[in-house]
């Protein structure tokens, strides 16, 4: 398997992974090609087309604003979200889009970026075209892309993602189900964190591994703490009240009296990573946007509740939920727009369930136990945000997500590794339930509580 731990966890902005971070690198990917064709400097005008599920919730999760700063030649990763507003503002009010930061053209909405909520593109849900033109109106370039998922893009007639490299040569253990991974770690005697890990060290050197799994880590935990720190009203126009910090301050007054305070402070990590998500700030997909606070709340839960804790647990803890995101990623889809919220918040639990058995030192039949578990109980999520933003249902869902993952790692710790439904299965299951769901029910705010809700 050619996927990177570092393809599941990615670092961006919110408040979508498929909606924010795809289309900001899609438009990145585009203009950089058009300077490698013909230089930006020869461009005049640049269209942008978004279909689809893009173009139904496009607004609510800040996909215009995505594409804008993907022109101007920022990507997810790097670019300050303290700044953004500053950068759209300014592109709007002036009309004028400077390509790559270099070249300025007229840029103006809905002429320049118009969104198709009527057609959808024929691969995927999240379809995106962009074509620029000279001055004496000739075609330059023009490419279509898919969103699908994670952060993940792909461009139209091309079989792979553009995140999973096609010159990145195989790991030492090359598997593409659970059964194959089961298989080989007991072949090597080695646990699956540490095939990951091993395979990881084909492509990048030891420290980098571990350096970039530091990254990750502390971005997931100043993303907990910005959050429980964090109050006021969410941007959208729903109303909806931060409640993470206050959530904390209660538990901090009430730690000690009540036994299961843990469960209630899950609930405040996972709420407070996905309310900074929801206002655009810095997140780690995992394997998300949308799902973003349940691998984090789970991990701060190992590293505060559990007796012997410690850092080399998160490590075990981050590569084998990364395994776990890798095998839907190949398998199934992390995409809300192609199968519902099962392939967001419903992965994430899996990934965190098994993840957490790793952690605690659990055996790799418990790890495939637990993540079995943690999706055979999100199968048929759908996807129907209210307004099109990634507040309701999506940030309480995050925290029970993650207070599911916890138990399902107890089951599985509890009861062994025999079972009837093997993860391959449950994986399989979840992408045909996804394709058989309505398209109203998969990240198109067009049923289910999008519909049947009053916002106030």
């Amino acid at each position: 398997m050619d996927l990177s731990i570092f393809d599941i966890f990615k670092i961006g902005i919110g408040p979508s992974s498929s909606h924010t971070v795809g289309p900001m690198k899609a438009a990145y990917d585009f203009v950089s090609r058009v300077d490698r064709i013909s230089r930006i400097e020869n461009v005049a005008r640049v269209e942008v087309d978004l279909y689809g599920s893009l173009a139904l919730t496009g607004r609510g999760h800040g996909t215009d604003r995505a594409v804008l700063l993907g022109l101007s030649g920022e990507n997810p990763e790097e670019i300050v979200a303290e700044s953004i507003d500053a950068k759209v503002g300014q592109i709007r009010a002036d009309k004028k889009l400077a390509l790559l930061g270099r070249h300025n053209i007229t840029f103006e909405e809905p002429t320049h970026l118009r969104f198709n909520d009527k057609i959808s593109l024929p691969f995927h849900p999240n379809g995106m075209r962009f074509a620029a033109f000279s001055s004496d109106g000739n075609q330059i370039l023009q490419q279509a892309y898919y969103s699908i998922g994670g952060g993940f893009i792909q461009r139209e007639n091309e079989t792979r993602g553009q995140d999973s490299q096609a010159n990145r040569k195989s790991g030492p253990y090359v598997f593409r189900s659970a059964a194959e991974l089961l298989s080989i770690a007991a072949k090597q005697n080695l646990p699956i964190w540490r095939i990951v890990l091993e395979n990881e060290h084909a492509w990048r050197t030891p420290q980098e591994v571990q350096s970039g799994l530091d990254r990750i880590w502390n971005t997931m935990n100043a993303c907990i703490d910005r959050g429980l720190r964090t109050e006021g009203i969410l941007p959208g126009g729903l109303g909806v009240r931060r409640r993470a910090a206050k959530l904390a301050r209660k538990l901090r007054q009430e730690s000690g009296k009540d036994p299961l305070i843990a469960m209630d402070w899950v609930n405040a990590y996972a709420m407070a990573v996905n309310e900074e998500n929801a206002s655009g700030g810095r997140v780690v997909t995992a394997p998300t946007n949308g799902a973003a606070g349940v691998v984090p709340a789970v991990g701060r839960h190992y590293e505060s509740f559990v007796e012997r804790a410690n850092h080399e647990g998160i490590y075990r803890y981050l590569l084998t939920a990364g395994a776990i995101g890798m095998l839907y990623k190949r398998n199934a889809s992390i995409s809300g727009a192609e199968v519902g919220c099962q392939g967001e918040v419903g992965v994430a639990c899996s990934m965190a369930a098994g993840g957490l058995v790793a952690a605690h030192g659990g055996t790799n039949d418990q790890v495939e136990y637990a993540a079995e578990i943690g999706m055979e109980h999100n199968l048929g999520m759908t996807c129907d945000p209210i307004g099109g933003l990634v507040q309701i249902p999506c940030i309480e869902r995050n925290a029970m997500g993650a207070v599911k993952a916890i138990n399902a790692c107890r089951v599985a710790m509890r009861e062994g590794g025999d079972h009837k439904v093997s993860l391959d299965q449950v994986i399989e299951t979840m992408y045909r339930t996804g394709l058989d769901m309505q398209s109203g029910y998969k990240e198109t705010s067009l049923r289910g509580l999008a519909l049947h809700t009053i916002e106030c």
